[in-house]
């Protein structure tokens, strides 16, 4: 009997990857980054603009208010970080502003 699905040729399971905006910097290595996205009205299908803020772990202390980063998921780091910095995409016009 040959097993078809062996461990070393599955493919692993691919984590996720967004492009955020930086909106805190809580703590050493630690920043909040918020993302946007859209989805239809359960009833009236209109689109909603909602947004989702998660602690991300910044190991070189990089990222600054306003720069947008692309972020990937990981293991638990903490109680609440749970995503890493990939690279900074895009630095902020205005050090320390927030656009939103």
């Amino acid at each position: 009997m040959s097993d078809t699905t062996s461990s070393a040729t599955a493919p692993r399971n691919q984590r996720k990857d967004l492009i955020g905006e930086v909106t805190s910097r809580s703590g050493d290595k630690t920043i909040k980054v918020t993302y946007f996205y859209k989805i239809p009205h359960p009833l009236y299908g209109k689109e909603i603009k909602r947004r989702t803020v998660v602690h991300v772990h910044d190991e070189k202390n990089e990222c600054k208010l306003g720069d947008k980063v692309e972020i990937a998921e990981t293991r638990p780091l903490s109680k609440l970080k749970r995503w890493r910095v990939v690279r900074v995409v895009e630095a902020a016009k205005i050090a320390g502003a927030i656009v939103a």
